[in-house]
């Protein structure tokens, strides 16, 4: 299922496609078995506004839940380029050899996380993780051998800078594994086809206005559509520039 969140055109084309189909299955199944009398008209119209209520509410709640962890994504993203920088700088605290191996690999882990954020590609994703647990596993060797030859509290900063570079990362890979449940998901489109029937149940004549029944599964096929480029990490439009760790960078080489 995640999977399929991953691509939202697809999940615009499943949904408009299901309830489009849910309409007219309201109308030519349903429709024809049991025609609404006037009196019950006005019931059922309290029925179908309660129900695209609740709809709207549940995709406004969803919507909102996407731009919240799209902003904590973005949010984590300049943390981790503010402590990559900051350690940039305390590594003036070490010894000087062991400062420039420091810096070296940071240089590195900068230009592996920014493709982290860029990459699209799963396998080479794959090797950017490695290659980025690879080099934490050499940066934290780099600054303990020190820490450890001389405890000093002024060597303590870097070992504590270094601490929040790699705290930084796992806070950046958490973020992006919370997404919607995909109970909500199940719920958005169990209420969305329950009230596209009951659309197609109601309508009075279903060939004469075709198009018209159809405005509320487009709406709502877009409006799932947004959810799930949002909610996306990687796979939709709307993704997290690194534009934090990419200036940083260029800042580093200039230096």
């Amino acid at each position: 299922m995640n999977n399929l969140l991953d691509y939202p055109l697809l999940v615009f084309v499943l949904s408009f496609f299901t309830l489009c189909l849910s309409v007219w299955i309201g109308a030519t199944f349903f429709g024809r078995r049991r025609k609404l009398e006037e009196n019950a008209r006005g019931d059922f119209s309290v029925i179908l506004a309660a129900t695209l209520t609740l709809l709207g509410l549940i995709i406004g709640f969803s919507f909102s839940m996407s731009i919240n962890r799209y902003d904590l994504r973005k949010n984590y993203e300049a943390a981790e380029a503010n402590a990559i920088g900051t350690e940039y700088i305390r590594v003036d605290l070490l010894p000087a050899a062991d400062a420039a191996r420091v810096r070296t690999l940071l240089g590195k882990y900068l230009d592996q996380r920014v493709l982290f954020y860029t990459t699209r590609d799963k396998q080479r994703l794959a090797q950017i993780n490695a290659d980025t647990a690879q080099l934490q596993t050499e940066l934290w060797s780099a600054v303990k051998a020190p820490a450890a030859a001389q405890p000093t509290p002024i060597v303590a900063l870097a070992v504590s800078g270094m601490n929040d570079v790699l705290n930084s990362q796992g806070y950046t890979q958490a973020a992006r594994w919370n997404r919607i449940p995909i109970a909500a998901w199940s719920l958005m489109a169990a209420i969305a086809i329950c009230c596209n029937l009951l659309i197609g149940y109601s309508a009075r004549d279903f060939k004469a206005v075709p198009f018209l029944l159809l405005v509320v599964p487009l709406v709502v096929s877009i409006s799932f559509f947004l959810i799930a480029d949002i909610d996306s990490p990687r796979g939709g439009a709307i993704r997290v520039n690194p534009q934090n760790l990419i200036s940083l960078s260029e800042s580093l080489h200039a230096h």
